[in-house]
Parts: C-alpha cells; structure tokens; sequence
C-alpha cells in the first residue's frame, strides 16, 4: 500500500512537471528557446512544448511608453517608439528642441536577442544621435521647411544600423520642432511682414488689372464712339450729297422752265428789265447789302432811258423849270450814256434787245 502511495504521488509530481512544459504562444508574436542556454528554436503561434529544467524562453527587454518592460514573448506586429525632446544645434548656431517618433517592427526575433544587448534602448540612441547630425547640417530655416528630408534621412539611416539587429524601421517622424522664444519672436514679425508683403502684392495686382480693364473698356468705348461719328459723318455727308443733287436738279429745272417760257413768250426788254430789277431787290434784302452784278449796266441804262421818256412826257403836259437833279439821277444817266449796247443786239423772233435811243432833251440852267 506504501509503494502504491509513493508510486501515484511520484506520478502526480511528473505529470505536474511535464505540465509545466506546456506554453501556448498568442497570435504574432513568437517565443525564443534555448536549451541548455543555447538558442535551440523559435516558438510560433499556438501550443508549445518546452522541457522543463532543460528548455527556457529567453526573455527580451521592450519599451511601453516612459518604461522598459522585460517578457519572454516577442511581439512582431508593427510598434512605436516616441523619444522626448532633445537639443539640438542647427548649422547656423540656432540651438532648438526636437521630438521624434519611430515606427519599427522586428522580422527576426533571434537577431534582436542576441545582436545586441537591450534593442529598446539602443534604437532611441541611435535615433537620438543621428537626429542630432541630421539636424546640425541643417540651417534654422531648412529645418522648418524640410521636415520630410528630414524624416528621410534619419530612416535610412536607422535602417541601416538596425538591419543586423533584425529589425525593420518602417518610418521616422518629427513631431515638434521648438526653436527659442527669440526666434519665434523673430519669426512671427517676419510672417507679418510676409503676409503684409502678400497683401500689398495682391492689392497691386488687383489695381493692375482693374486699369488696364478700365483702359480697355475706354479703348473700345472710344472706338465705338469714333465709329458712330464716322458713320454719322458719312450720312451726313450723304444726305447732304443728295440734298445739294435734289437742289441742283431743281434750280436746273427751273431755270430750263424760266428760259423756255422767256423764249416762248417773246419777251421784251422791258419787261426783262422789271424782271431783272426784281431778282436785285431780292438779292438785296437782309443787313443792308445790295450785290450789283456787272451785267446790270445794261438794265440800268434802259431805266434811264425809261426815266427819260417819263420826264419829257411830263415837260410836254406841264412847263416848269426844271429843278436840279439829284446826284441819284445823275448818276443813273451817267451809267445810262456809259454803257455801250449794240444797236442790232436781237432777242430771239428779230426783237431788239435795247430800245433805240431817242435825244437827250437840252438842260436848262436856273441862276441862284
């Protein structure tokens, strides 16, 4: 009975031992192995058998957030690491912080065991060294303007250094930049000044534009305008053009019509005389002035002639002396005896063009 007890609690004890061997890995992450204390195999996702007292996981020191955290699971999912500020100078002697942030994943767990000592802590070095002469061949401005250069830069490089640790740096982001108050100072008065640059720029261009569209539209307004005068220039003209031809056809007309009535009616030189006195008048009417073509000698001289007759018909009705005669009449019978007229002038049908002259009739003179 005593061999049977020992027997089932020795079987207990074995059976609680190789239970101990028993580990279930979690999905994407990996468990390291070594027997004996030497790397024998990587656990993969699932049930797992290790012996006891003869396998053991290696355990693997990791960071989450501000704390370093040591477990014997390798987590092979992407992860972030982000690092405080830290000093740094640029090119130009500006000394400012910066923060980063690295994304990384392990690809082989046996690698970052063994390659290097603590993989968290040698990843934010790393990062933090070549962050600091990144940024030291930088001038103040090329680092606020060239962030992904930067980001750049430094994630080829950590990947470089990290490929042998078995690691894969996917990104690297910067994830402030503090540059001192001065220098913000500074700054803030020269995007002020940029932005009021900017606006005076734009305030230009708008002028600009505003003038030369108000020029073209005086342009073409001045165009439209010449246009409409030429053209109304050009009726103008036409109409007057045509009006001047209408008037010239009608005097033409007219003066046909006048000539041949004086032709058909035979027309004597008195009455051609009385015609010819009435066109004077009519010239004659408004601000006094009278236009005596050279052509009115010859009326003038059978007025005088006519005057004439009229005089001696009333010497023979009535005797007197003959009073003295006014320089108006003189002056007629100047123009009278002045005015040379042939003889066989004839109108057409054989009508003399001029009476015959009859005897001036003798002056009589009257002492004072």
């Amino acid at each position: 009975m005593e061999i049977v007890t020992i027997f089932g609690i020795f079987a207990v004890i074995l059976v609680g031992i190789a239970a101990t061997g028993i580990r279930i890995v979690p999905q994407a992450k990996v468990m390291v192995v070594e027997r004996l204390g030497k790397f024998y195999k990587t656990a993969s996702s699932g049930l797992n058998y290790l012996i006891p007292f003869v396998d053991a996981p290696r355990a693997i020191e990791m960071r989450t957030g501000n704390r370093f955290m040591r477990s014997n699971l390798v987590d092979l999912r992407e992860q972030v690491m982000g690092f405080d500020t830290v000093q740094v100078i640029t090119h130009d002697n500006v000394n400012m912080e910066v923060g980063s942030v690295i994304y990384y994943q392990i690809v082989e767990p046996a690698k970052a065991l063994y390659q290097v000592e603590n993989l968290a802590l040698a990843i934010e070095q790393l990062t933090m060294t070549n962050l600091r002469n990144i940024m030291g061949g930088l001038t103040l401005d090329q680092t606020l303007t060239s962030r992904e250069t930067v980001n750049t830069k430094l994630r080829i490089v950590l990947d470089e250094a990290t490929e042998k640790w078995g690691v894969k740096v996917t990104r690297v982001e910067l994830r402030e930049i503090e540059p001192p108050q001065a220098i913000k100072a500074a700054m803030a008065k020269q995007m002020t000044a940029e932005r009021e640059r900017r606006a005076e720029v734009t305030k230009a261009e708008g002028d600009k534009a505003a003038a030369i569209l108000q020029a073209e539209g005086e342009k073409i307004s001045r165009i439209l305008r010449a246009e409409a005068e030429r053209d109304a220039e050009i009726a103008r003209a036409e109409g007057h053009k045509r009006a001047t031809m209408l008037q010239a056809e009608g005097k033409a007309e007219a003066t046909r019509l006048v000539f041949e009535a004086i032709h058909n009616g035979r027309a004597t030189p008195e009455v051609l005389a009385l015609r010819y006195m009435e066109t004077l008048q009519e010239l004659g009417k408004g601000d006094n002035k009278i236009f005596v073509p050279y052509e009115a000698t010859a009326t003038l001289g059978a007025v005088a002639t006519l005057k004439e007759v009229f005089a001696q018909t009333g010497d023979a009705a009535k005797p007197a002396p003959a009073p003295a005669r006014s320089a108006a009449s003189l002056s007629g019978q100047a123009i009278a005896r002045n005015t040379v007229v042939p003889e066989h002038a004839t109108l057409p049908g054989g009508t003399p063009a001029v009476a015959p002259r009859r005897p001036r009739p003798a002056l009589d003179t009257q002492d004072d």
